[in-house]
This record gives structure tokens, C-alpha cells and sequence, in this order.
């Protein structure tokens, strides 16, 4: 069947009318609009055949894949103070059993949870993928079933991450183990990450003790006011693809409220945001001077990561489907990009086969191929099962489709709104 449709605006209320070609899942900071791609203005079915594409944009009332944080587990005094920084520890990887030294491993997000039994009694999780003769993890997968708190973040962060290039390598494996530090223990860049990306509540005040300078009078009361806060032109600035980068800025304030002193603190090391972030902090202007120890962040959202090359459908279609490729779609399926991969930009696709009963419900969904991870498929899956095909005399079976995941249109603003950026320290 052919569920090929455009999303780039506000959900239209007319969804049966178009006879739809090809579309994508794209994501980007946009309004969410429905507008059938058309091979004929006025026809009046909605055909199916082995490729589905979803055009995605999102805004703050789309659906978007997304598993909320656990509940938070309380130590009995509910005092900020007493929360542990969980991360997740890259171990070896082994491809073959033949141990495979990263170029570049990209580390989790950084969380913050509560002392539980329930952290210390689940320390590993282990993904399988491949390496790709350009260095890239594909197809990349973990065979633990259900949710694992803190653990959402694990495919993206592999996925970004680099071998050496070469022959390509299969079989390869890693575990992550799960480390619990408190405050006090963890070391202060990884308090500044977590500053970046803070899903799971502020980083609590002892924790920014330790990021800030000793004898620090930034945040003495009366605290300094921006009367002229610049930024760097992100849009100039080279991104990573699949990484935020950030530049966390230290620097005093005179009596003329003129910034000096000026330094990068700690940084994901992109240079070029470095030395705009300098620039900017340079740039601004205060009030209450003369103060000391004072810290502002930039950052730079992620360059897309772009989909590897995926296979035709119909070469994975079996050849005892009974799946024509025509027919009507009464419900279309819901557009859900998976939101790990989002907040990366990291793009994706997946091929699924699937059955349709005679009142139109899909059943037997399976993923055949699915890349840059198995979260891909998952998600197909998912939006698959919520669809409806208008009713048939016999049904269908052994159908394909392929399911494109795209990030939004290039030129899009670096640091869009839905990029969850990190709140103001000071």
C-alpha cells in the first residue's frame, strides 16, 4: 500500500481526497500542516504500494516518539543535595572478538536520578551494530526488552559516534555500565553537560558550587543584569552532525559593567563556537559591576546525520505476498519521529511488511530492514499499528513499505526552539 503524505503545517481536516506518490517523516521547527503529494488533483483514493513516506515537522503540540524520565525515587529526605549523576560508561567493543579502538565515542547524556537500589541492581546494557568501510555504526540494536531507565540516550550517542575506515566489520559489540556518583564525586565537566541538556530537573545548588569559581560574586544579591547580551551568528559556525556542541564562557565584569577576563571554562571542543562565544560574551554589556566569576553557555544544535543508502522494497517483499498495491487508506497512521534520534538531528529509515485484515486492520507488522538503528523499525511499527485501511473483501498480506525519517528543510534556524536549549545559569 502507498500511505505516502506531507507534513509541513497544520494537521488538515481533508485526509481521504489525494491519491498520494511519495512523502517523508521530517522533522524541523515549523507549524504542523497535512498536504497530500498528488499525481492527480482530483483523485479520490488514497493508494498504497511499497513506499511510505512521511514528511515530519514539529512544533510544540506535535506527537513525537518520546519515553518520559521515571518517576523520581526518593532517598526519604527529598533533599536536592542528596541526587546522584548517573552516566553511562562506553566499555570495549569487540567486533569478531577482535577488540576495535573508537576514533571518536560519543558518551550518553548525562542524567540525574536519586540513590535507588533499583540504579545499582541495573549497571550494563549491551547494543550489537556494525561498522560500515567508512567507520560509521549501522544497524544498531540491543536485545533487552522494556524500558531501561537512563538508557534512551545510548543508540543516538552510538550512532554519532567513529571507527577507522576500512573493510567493513561485523559482530561488534559494547556494554555501557551504568556509574552513580554523587555531586561531590562527579567530575565538574560532567556537571557542566549535564547543565546543557537538563532533563531531568536544575542541577542543584551544590553542584554549581563546584562549576563556579571560588570566591565567585556573580550571584551575590544584587545580581548583575545583562544590559546588552550578545550571541554568535550560529548559523556561520560549523555543526557536528549528531552532537550539540557547547562552549561554557567564565569571565569578571567591571565597574563599568564591561565584561574582562574573558575565557572558555570547559567546552565540547568546537573551536570555532569557542572563539565566537568569547566574542560575545566580549560584546555584551551589564550592570551592578564590578563582579567576579560569572558564566554564560552557547551552543550550537546538531548538523543532521544523514540516512545510509537503503535497499528497494519490493526486493524484500515476499514473493507469496497477496498485496497488489491498491487501496484505501481510512486512517492515516499518526507521524511519530523517534525523539532520541530528533534530539541528535540523526536521520533514519525502515522497511516493514505487514498484513491487512478485511476490515483493514494491519497485523503481523515486522521490521525487514531498518537504519541507523533498530529504534527505527520499532517506531515504524508503532505508527503502523494505529492506521486503518478502508475495508476489503479478502484482505492483504506479505505487504512493504518503507518509512523515511528526515530532519527538517536545510536552512532552518541553527538553534530552533524545539533544540531544548539549556536555561541561563546566570
Amino acid at each position: 500500500m502507498n500511505l505516502s503524505y506531507a507534513l509541513i503545517g497544520e494537521v488538515a481536516a481533508k485526509r481521504n481526497s489525494a491519491k498520494l506518490q511519495q512523502g517523508v517523516v521530517r522533522a524541523d521547527d515549523a507549524r504542523l500542516r497535512l498536504a497530500p503529494v498528488m499525481k492527480q488533483a482530483q483523485s479520490s483514493l488514497m493508494r498504497a504500494s511499497p513506499s511510505l513516506a512521511v514528511l515530519m515537522t514539529l512544533s510544540a503540540t506535535m506527537l513525537v516518539a518520546s519515553t518520559p524520565p521515571p518517576p523520581p525515587i526518593m532517598d526519604g529526605s527529598g533533599n536536592p543535595a542528596s541526587r546522584v549523576v548517573l552516566s553511562l560508561m562506553p566499555g570495549e567493543v569487540r567486533c569478531g572478538g577482535i577488540v576495535e579502538t573508537p576514533a571518536l565515542m560519543r558518551r550518553p547524556q548525562i542524567a540525574l536520578g536519586w540513590p535507588s537500589p533499583r540504579i545499582e541492581a541495573d549497571t550494563v546494557i549491551s547494543y550489537d551494530f556494525r561498522i560500515d568501510a567508512a567507520g560509521r555504526p549501522l544497524s544498531i540494536s540491543s536485545d533487552r526488552q522494556g524500558f531501561t531507565p537512563y538508557s534512551e540516550d545510548i543508540g543516538p550517542s552510538l550512532a554519532a559516534s567513529r571507527f577507522r575506515p576500512g573493510s567493513e566489520r561485523t559482530g561488534c559489540r559494547i556494554s555501557y555500565a551504568l556509574r552513580a556518583t554523587t555531586i561531590a564525586q562527579t567530575p565538574v565537566e560532567d556537571l557542566v553537560a549535564y547543565t546543557m541538556t537538563p532533563q531531568h530537573g536544575p542541577l542543584p545548588r551544590n553542584g554549581w558550587d563546584r562549576i563556579r569559581p571560588d570566591g565567585a560574586t556573580c550571584v551575590t544579591d544584587p545580581r548583575s543584569a545583562p544590559l546588552l547580551r550578545a550571541f554568535p551568528d550560529f548559523d556561520k559556525l560549523a555543526a557536528t552532525p549528531g552532537v550539540r556542541d557547547w562552549t561554557m564562557v567564565r569571565y569578571d565584569i567591571d565597574a563599568k559593567g564591561r565584561p574582562v577576563k574573558v575565557q572558555v571554562a570547559y567546552t565540547t571542543r568546537n573551536t570555532a563556537l569557542d572563539a565566537a562565544s568569547v566574542k560575545a560574551v566580549e560584546a555584551s554589556r551589564f550592570t551592578q559591576g564590578p563582579r567576579t566569576g560569572c558564566m554564560y553557555p552557547y551552543w550550537r544544535a546538531p548538523a543532521r546525520l544523514e540516512a545510509p543508502a537503503s535497499p528497494d522494497p519490493k526486493s524484500l517483499q515476499s514473493a507469496a505476498a497477496r498485496c497488489d498495491g491498491s487501496g484505501e487508506w481510512a486512517k492515516m497512521p499518526p507521524l511519530l519521529y523517534p525523539q532520541p534520534y530528533r534530539k541528535h538531528s540523526i536521520e533514519g529509515w525502515a522497511i516493514v511488511a505487514f498484513d491487512l485484515a478485511p476490515w483493514g486492520e494491519p497485523g503481523n507488522i515486522r521490521t525487514l530492514a531498518a537504519e541507523p538503528a533498530a529504534d527505527f523499525g520499532k517506531q515504524a511499527e508503532q505508527m503502523l499499528r494505529m492506521a486503518r485501511a478502508a475495508p476489503s473483501h479478502v484482505g492483504k498480506s506479505g505487504c512493504v513499505q518503507k518509512i523515511r525519517f528526515v530532519m527538517g528543510q536545510p536552512g532552518a534556524p541553527a538553534n530552533a526552539e524545539d533544540q531544548d536549549a539549556p536555561p541561563t545559569p546566570f
